[in-house]
């Protein structure tokens, strides 16, 4: 018997739908969400109701981002999911920071996935966004790359390539991948693009300097560039995230 002969015959004996909430309740570091082609949350977690700043999931149910979360933030979610309404594509371990409305931001990795109807019309979207712990900087792994990682902290704003990185370590590229990978939960690349949005999101709050400077500053080779990348990462532009930081 086939996966989908299977799951047919488990499915169509349960009682009501299954949709994962009671399973993705049980985590607390990680925000589930299953959303119509209005963009209006159908099934959350209740990870996602705290984050948010509310009691009951009934009151996420049938609202949009953009009518949970302040502006810009919800915007830019909204936009993000009419993306995959538009093109039917997955956005897949995109790293990016999100801002609770109880306080506090934290770095997760989201994946967001078209629901199809039978037909193959995208109908929705489920996703997740997985918190990122803490580095396990007492692992094995991070002494042969501790050096880098320092390198990389420091020195953010000049043309960073894995390959060299690794050389560095004295790794191949695989193996330099698998030790970040386990000590932040990231690819190389990413760790470069949290440590860049970091700083940016610094000297955006802490000085006055023009943010075309601080593009090339954080390592980026123009403003756009760095502008599309912070969007993407924060769900705002540079300039809507200095003045709310202000």
């Amino acid at each position: 018997m086939n996966s989908a002969t299977l799951q047919t015959e488990l499915f169509a004996h349960l009682a009501e739908p299954f949709t994962g909430e009671a399973l993705f309740d049980c985590l607390g570091d990680l925000v589930f969400f299953i959303k119509n082609r209005r963009g209006e949350y159908v099934v959350v977690n209740q990870t996602l109701v705290e984050r948010c700043g509310r009691r009951e999931k009934s009151e996420l149910i049938g609202r949009r981002a953009d009518e949970l979360f302040p502006a810009p933030l919800g915007a830019g979610y909204r936009a993000q999911d009419e993306s995959v309404f538009r093109n039917g594509t997955a956005i897949l371990n995109q790293l990016e920071i999100h801002f609770y409305a109880v306080g506090g931001r934290g770095w997760c990795l989201t994946n967001k996935l078209p629901l199809r109807d039978r037909a193959g019309q995208v109908i929705g979207l489920m996703g997740i966004s997985k918190d990122l712990s803490a580095a396990n900087v007492r692992s094995q792994d991070y002494a042969s790359v501790a050096r880098v990682v320092k390198h990389i902290q420091s020195h953010y704003g000049t043309t960073l390539r894995v390959r060299d990185l690794a050389a560095m370590a004295g790794l191949s590229h695989y193996q330099f991948e698998e030790r970040i990978r386990a000590i932040f939960q990231l690819t190389a690349g990413q760790f470069i693009q949290q440590v860049r949005m970091e700083n940016a999101m610094r000297l955006l709050r802490a000085t006055e300097l023009p943010i075309a400077q601080i593009a090339l500053d954080c390592g980026y080779s123009d403003q756009s560039a760095f502008t599309r990348q912070f969007r993407q990462t924060t769900g705002m532009p540079p300039t809507s995230y200095r003045a709310t930081a202000c």
